[in-house]
């Protein structure tokens, strides 16, 4: 499915409600099929949340998670601890290209059996389950959050626990702290001092107590919506629910971010109101090694305003559904700005104008399409295959149809 963007104008007023979190439903889903005893609510309709509960129900000896980067890592956990299952875990033809390495070896040294089926440190991967007894480990924390998050999530279930070194610069920090937040929720007791991790054993004491968490709806899917905002005339608001103050979510930080944009955002029970207030055309910089997932919407939006835009500390974008700066580059030089890359950085010049009727090609990433959406207020534009938001957001044509953008399926 492809997407025709006419330039559109958003309605001065509109509301939204979007789906929970797919990084907290896809956390409480692995707790809950650990300890059943947990009930979750405003699960994310996301593809990624819906293969997790699939592949967490399923019995198969083959279990295929497709395009699902978190799903891969924390089922390798998960499966890792099932005794006396023997599952191949793999996934599409990028996922086999996604290293997974520095998990399996963590695993493997507490005692788990996982091999390869093909090239060593890539899926598809041979997990035999096992009783794991190994209580300490030393991991890598500069490459992906989404590996100590694994390990963090099956702790409770391990007859010691775990105690987990963090060596090097750690990354991605907020989805660390999501998870421990998670997990504190269900009262386990859970530690990260300096770069240490500790989480003991409660098997028994989440058996005795049920409990019901609901799901934050989420924060990267509100990023497009800043986006719209900022691109918009002053006074334009949009109202997203919902949402907490309060929030588990690193990519919360839109709300500070998007202020250099004009974007204020107001909390109101479990919404929150993005308003444009002021213009501000200043170049601007932000290091966002702390939430990479928002890189490609604010890229954008410098884009559609014709900022110069520095964005920093994106070394992890490599390894996501595709190259992302390397996309970014080729898509956002297509609309005739030049664009320069490092291994983890991003610079754009912004000094001409739009191109238009330009054709956004997706690399298979839910993120390129949903981020150059909002360009529609600038220009006419093309993107392909947009039916692959459904990975992480599948009403979001509709909902941008909703808020008067003028789109049609091509």
């Amino acid at each position: 499915m492809n997407i025709q963007i006419k330039k559109s104008s958003i309605q001065e007023q509109s509301a939204i409600t979007i789906t929970g979190s797919k990084s907290e439903s896809n956390r409480l889903l692995l707790l809950q099929a650990l300890f059943p005893n947990i009930g979750i609510q405003n699960i994310s309709n996301a593809d990624d949340a819906v293969l997790m509960q699939k592949a967490l129900s399923s019995d198969s000896k083959i279990i295929d998670i497709h395009h699902a980067g978190t799903a891969m890592r924390f089922l390798t956990a998960f499966l890792a601890t099932q005794k006396d299952r023997e599952v191949i875990l793999t996934g599409s033809s990028r996922m086999q290209e996604r290293p997974v390495k520095i998990l399996v070896d963590v695993l493997n040294q507490l005692g788990a059996k996982i091999t390869y089926e093909n090239i060593e440190g890539y899926p598809p991967l041979k997990i035999t389950g096992q009783d794991i007894n190994g209580k300490r480990a030393s991991i890598k924390a500069n490459v992906s959050s989404q590996y100590i998050s694994a390990l963090m999530l099956i702790a409770p279930s391990l007859k010691n626990g775990l105690e987990l070194t963090l060596e090097g610069e750690i990354t991605s920090i907020p989805y660390i702290n999501m998870t421990l937040g998670l997990l504190r929720q269900l009262d386990v007791n859970a530690e990260f001092k300096d770069n240490i991790i500790s989480i003991k054993p409660v098997i028994e004491h989440l058996s005795l107590s049920p409990v019901a968490l609901i799901v934050e709806s989420d924060w990267s899917s509100a990023s497009y919506f800043y986006s719209f905002v900022a691109l918009s005339n002053l006074e334009t608001q949009i109202t997203l629910s919902s949402y907490r103050k309060s929030s588990l979510q690193g990519d919360s930080v839109l709300a500070d971010i998007y202020k250099e944009f004009g974007v204020n955002t107001t909390f109101n029970n479990n919404s929150i109101i993005l308003k444009k207030v002021s213009k501000n055309n200043k170049p601007k910089a932000f290091n966002l090694v702390k939430c990479p997932d928002i890189a490609q919407t604010i890229a954008v939006t410098c884009l559609g305003l014709r900022l110069k835009c520095e964005l920093h500390g994106l070394h992890t974008l490599k390894i996501k559904e595709t190259d992302r700066l390397v996309a970014l580059k080729n898509e956002i030089e297509k609309f005739g700005t030049f664009v320069s890359i490092t291994e983890n950085s991003l610079i754009m010049d912004n000094s001409q104008p739009l191109n238009d009727n330009v054709t956004v090609e997706t690399y298979k990433d839910h993120r390129m399409a949903m981020a150059f959406a909002p360009l529609g207020l600038k220009t006419n534009l093309m993107i392909n295959k947009a039916n692959v938001v459904s990975k992480s957001y599948p009403d979001y044509w509709h909902d941008l149809i909703n808020i008067g953008m003028t789109i049609k399926e091509i």
